[in-house]
């Protein structure tokens, strides 16, 4: 798939952060595009700049949460009805929150929904979409992971549990999934994207929607770390959202986003046996001229 022009995608977690550029870019070049997420006011948003961006493209917007299996298949009934359509081109499995660190000190509310986001909405996503995607004559799953499926840590003090779990399960069922493609369905394509410290709302929108409430008295210092987290990443949203559509266009199953995502997947691979050695680690991988994607905030994902 070279270009997008006249495609139709489904993109979830388009109101703010990397789906919101997924779609502003996507209609860019003249794709429909239709778009859940849970706050309609970021979503209307995300549709008006796209259509002042973009193409004469379709973009409807849908409310939805995409661990509920019920609300993924209202959402691709709505695709199916306000797109005109029987198939979809290209799916983006995006939508994602953090919680849930540590099996001893977070509460149980918290891993469970954040695990039911980030690889549950990955999977019922996928299991939702795919006859519409195996119904087109070329289509492409792409779900996001993180450089937390290939290193489960934020740092030798940091547990980090449901996060990482969720996204090693993403990257394992997407590179199994390429042979499932394979042999059932030739004609669609998955791809697993990976990145490091993007500037996204995702602090933000996991104290917004995960499980726990914050504190009225942190939530001045979480409102400051997901401005933090947003402000001062290395790679911009934008930036990120342009790696992934390039690495489709290139027909990559595996896409890395960022100088730290490449920096800590080489650093992995070099040092598998190392990767959770304290501060070892990091400090090899610093020493080596890595740039960590880590901060000081106790709150902050990587993402």
């Amino acid at each position: 798939m070279k270009n997008f022009e006249n495609k139709i995608a489904v993109v979830t977690g388009g109101g703010h952060g990397m789906g919101r550029e997924l779609v502003r870019q996507l209609a860019a070049e003249g794709c429909h595009v239709a778009t859940c997420d849970l706050n309609e006011a970021a979503m209307a948003e995300t549709r008006d700049l796209a259509r002042a961006d973009g193409l004469d493209a379709r973009i409807t917007t849908h409310e939805c949460d995409v661990s509920d299996e019920e609300a993924l298949l209202a959402f691709r009934d709505q695709v199916v009805e306000r797109h005109d359509t029987d198939h979809i081109h290209l799916l983006f499995n995006n939508a994602g929150l953090s919680g849930g660190g540590s099996l001893f000190t977070a509460s149980r509310a918290a891993w469970d929904r954040c695990f039911a986001v980030c690889w549950g909405g990955v999977y019922l996503g996928t299991r939702t979409f795919l006859p519409l995607l195996v119904a087109a004559d070329e289509g492409h799953i792409i779900n996001t992971s993180s450089v937390n499926g290939f290193w489960a840590s934020l740092g030798p003090e940091r547990p980090h549990t449901a996060y990482s779990a969720a996204k090693f399960a993403v990257k394992g069922f997407t590179e199994a999934l390429i042979t499932d493609l394979r042999m059932n369905a030739p004609h669609v394509q998955a791809s697993v994207v990976m990145p490091g410290h993007i500037g996204t709302s995702i602090v933000a929108n996991s104290a917004k929607y995960g499980a726990d409430e914050i504190p009225e008295d942190m939530a001045p210092m979480m409102e400051m770390a997901a401005e933090l987290f947003r402000t001062e990443a290395p790679m911009s949203a934008a930036d990120a959202a342009t790696v992934i559509l390039d690495g489709v266009r290139a027909e990559q199953w595996r896409i890395l986003v960022g100088d730290d995502a490449h920096g800590l997947d080489a650093a992995v691979r070099a040092n598998p046996e190392q990767a959770y050695d304290g501060s070892g680690f990091l400090e090899a991988f610093r020493e080596a001229g890595g740039k960590s994607p880590l901060r000081n905030s106790p709150t902050t994902p990587i993402i």
